[in-house]
């Protein structure tokens, strides 16, 4: 079959389109910035069309001679009118794919409390539910899955876990933390997704998924702790924190920003647990299956440990992050645009520079004043920023769409240029590129461009207050890039 799938360039969408493609489906991926899944490894299986849910036309040309129609799409922490965003984009999506002929719908939800009024449940859960009963109206047969926790590498709930855990040994936490949940493996919730699409057309129906296991997530941490042999974590618990408060703290814990974990600490706040299994009637379980949360969490680690994290949170691009495209130099006529540029000469071989370009961020940092970086970076988190803390997807590789502590990865062209845009609290829209190029007998020629195109006075404000650092920031990262190239790789031997 021919599925589309929206959200590819997500956490789920990005896992869900090699299983669709090891299935023998046929694969086109919507993406409002198709650039973002090029470097895929899958990429060249699929065809990607750009588009954004919010748009008819281009959700009408996507759904165009599709038979299935994957919608994993939400406005999660873009602002207070995200409820009314996602239920503009389903109403658009079921519509034009009633028009289109579309067999079916599969949505990814949010497990919801039994027995709770849905006006009662948090915002992000009750979103998640009204686009459930849109998607369900449309005419079209659907197939809602409501899932709680999802448990697997680079998961926003699994890195919260994780960090949270980690980080402290004694924690002082929310009530929420003794709540019920049934958490899933994301394997299951791939395999789940990947079912749903040869279900018959008489099913339109929403199900519960979920693991074996029902915990409070104080249970989670002292088993992640476990599993991750770490010494056992004292949890004290009180009652004063509110879901505002718990995301702060989370935000300032964990590389989860508080607009993320806002939403996260309030859908904890009712207990989420399945009340039926009845998608085992059409999608059976396999011997196994489901996956325990000690084997999720096992399993999510061996991933982190190994360095194969396929997809990550922050896959996704920060809600209400810049999406202009940079402006070129000849004809942009935007207002002011204030450049710091580099160049030096290197006395090492482009691809080893290449090498350490590549390797920037992350744990390799940003070879120049640490602590202004530092500072920086906790300022933004403050600010409800993401900071530094999302380091990298890959320690030595990248990809167009990459997060990178808190860039994004704009474009990359191997071996000669690395674009990266600024995603955090600016008054303005904001550059880094990374350059190389060869001049022979072994030796490259490195070029650093910091743009910034200041919105209002403020705008202009933060430029001319931080340009005095600029020397030291950004003249001591080009020569600190160069200086690491000209040395010799960590281990190589000398002759």
């Amino acid at each position: 079959m021919r599925c589309l799938v929206t959200g590819a360039t997500g956490y789920i969408g990005g896992r869900l389109v090699p299983e669709l493609l090891a299935a023998g489906h046929r694969v086109r991926c919507l993406a409002r910035s198709p650039d973002k899944l090029r470097d895929h490894p899958w990429a060249a299986d699929t065809e990607i069309v750009r588009g954004d849910v919010t748009d008819a036309d281009s959700v009408a040309d996507a759904l165009a001679g599709v038979d299935v129609a994957y919608y994993l799409v939400h406005a999660l922490g873009t602002g207070d009118g995200f409820e009314r965003t996602d239920r503009e984009a389903a109403e658009i999506f079921g519509e034009q794919a009633r028009r289109a002929g579309v067999r079916r719908i599969v949505y990814l939800g949010g497990l919801t409390p039994k027995g709770v009024p849905e006006r009662e449940l948090s915002p992000h859960l009750r979103s998640r539910a009204e686009v459930g009963h849109i998607l369900l109206a449309s005419g079209v047969p659907t197939t809602v899955l409501r899932a709680a926790v999802i448990i697997g590498s680079g998961s926003a709930s699994f890195e919260m876990l994780r960090y949270l855990t980690e980080r402290l040994p004694v924690m002082v936490t929310p009530s929420w933390v003794r709540t019920r949940i049934q958490p899933v493996a994301v394997r299951d919730v791939l395999r789940v997704l990947v079912g749903s699409a040869t279900m018959p057309a008489e099913v339109s129906r929403a199900f519960d998924i979920g693991g074996p296991d029902v915990l409070t997530y104080q249970d989670m941490m002292v088993r992640y702790a476990a599993a991750a042999r770490l010494p056992r974590r004292l949890v004290l618990t009180v009652p004063m924190l509110s879901p505002r408060l718990s995301s702060h703290w989370v935000g300032l814990v964990t590389p989860v920003p508080a607009s993320i974990a806002r939403p996260l600490c309030e859908s904890l706040r009712h207990e989420v647990v399945c009340h039926e299994h009845d998608i085992a009637d059409w999608v059976p379980d396999p011997p196994g299956t489901p996956i325990g949360f000690d084997e999720a969490v096992t399993l999510a680690l061996r991933r982190v440990q190994e360095a194969q994290v396929a997809t990550r949170w922050s896959s996704a691009a920060v809600p209400g992050a810049p999406s202009d495209p940079l402006p070129t130099d000849p004809d942009w006529a935007g207002g002011s645009l204030y450049t710091d540029e580099r160049e030096r000469l290197v006395d090492a071989s482009p691809q080893r520079l290449w090498e350490v370009v590549e390797g920037i961020g992350g744990e390799h940092g940003w070879y120049s004043f640490p602590l202004a970086w530092a500072v920086r970076g906790g300022l933004d988190r403050l600010m409800g920023g993401v900071g530094l803390r999302r380091g990298r997807r890959d320690a030595a590789h990248l990809r167009a769409g990459d997060s990178l502590d808190f860039w994004r990865v704009e474009a990359i062209e191997p071996g000669r240029l690395l674009r990266l845009r600024a995603e955090m609290r600016l008054p303005g829209l904001a550059w880094l590129e990374l350059s190389v190029e060869p001049v022979g007998a072994g030796r490259s020629r490195y070029r650093q461009r910091a743009l910034f195109h200041p919105r209002g006075l403020a705008g202009q404000a933060y430029w001319w207050s931080v340009a005095p650092f600029h020397a030291v920031v950004f003249g001591g990262m080009a020569r600190n890039i160069a200086a690491t190239a000209e040395r010799p790789r960590p281990g190589a031997g000398t002759a």
